[in-house]
């Protein structure tokens, strides 16, 4: 890929988007990418767990201006003309059918579409010596990438709100306490900590995690009988596999249990 480096380590695939002059803003090439990344890493039984970060100084700063200021409307194919979603609405549905748990380090600035591509993830890790913003409004723009779902989801629909049309800056300690986030790691050891977190996360089990990750995607659309119902669908889905009978024997054995996905 020209704008991703991907690197994966015992069941940990991490994307790093790596436009780091521009703060990794997205560009035509880097949304495709983006989306064409989840696909894979969702489809590779290798992988387990998913990790999005940037290069530089910035996660990822939203939607490039400057490339997009260069666009003709006119030179769209038919495709594009009629897409009702557009590459930052597949981009959320990516993450979220993505059938692995996805965690977003927020290494750098993360902003507009950006921040919307890190609420789409499914855990979200801040470096202490960085900000955030929904950044929208700064520019006239409303928002877009799941903003507008994803935000009061997490956070509530008061402060949501407030998020959205102030445009302000959010620091670390500001995300962490309304939910925004799941945890702050220092600048100099943030790599390392996320990293911990996603390879203990990585010796779950493949099967109940996927299976888990979807009944949460569902549940805020769902109501209680049809949670019920998938719950009892996915558990007995789990019960037919071996990492339940590899958990059972390790909890009688006092030992950790060592999950193959089958």
């Amino acid at each position: 890929m020209e704008h991703i480096i991907v690197n994966t380590q015992n069941g940990v695939r991490t994307l790093t988007l790596n436009r780091p002059e521009r703060l990794n803003a997205v560009n035509d090439t880097l949304s495709n990418e983006i989306i064409q990344a989840i696909t894979e890493a969702s489809a590779d039984d290798g992988v387990r767990v998913i990790v999005i970060t940037g290069s530089g100084r910035g996660f990822c700063a939203g939607l490039d201006l400057s490339d997009y200021a260069k666009k003709n409307p006119s030179t769209l194919s038919r495709h594009e003309s009629l897409d009702d979603l557009g590459w930052v609405g597949h981009q959320a549905l990516g993450i979220v059918d993505c059938d692995k748990p996805v965690i977003a380090a927020i290494n750098g600035i993360a902003a507009g579409a950006g921040l919307a591509l890190a609420l789409a993830c499914d855990l979200r890790f801040m470096s202490a010596d960085t900000r955030v913003t929904t950044g929208y409004i700064r520019r006239g723009l409303s928002p877009d990438a799941g903003m507008s779902y994803f935000l009061p989801r997490l956070v509530g629909q008061g402060k949501a709100t407030e998020l959205i049309y102030t445009g302000r800056d959010i620091y670390p300690e500001e995300a962490e306490q309304i939910g925004l986030v799941n945890g702050i790691f220092p600048d100099e050891e943030f790599q390392e900590r996320v990293m911990a977190f996603a390879s203990e996360l990585a010796e779950g089990p493949p099967v109940a995690m996927t299976l888990s990750k979807r009944l949460l995607a569902a549940s805020p659309e769902s109501d209680l009988r049809t949670i019920l119902k998938q719950e009892y669908a996915s558990i007995k889905n789990c019960f037919g596999t071996k990492d339940v009978q590899e958990g059972i024997q390790a909890f009688t054995e006092k030992r950790k249990p060592v999950f193959q996905g089958q």
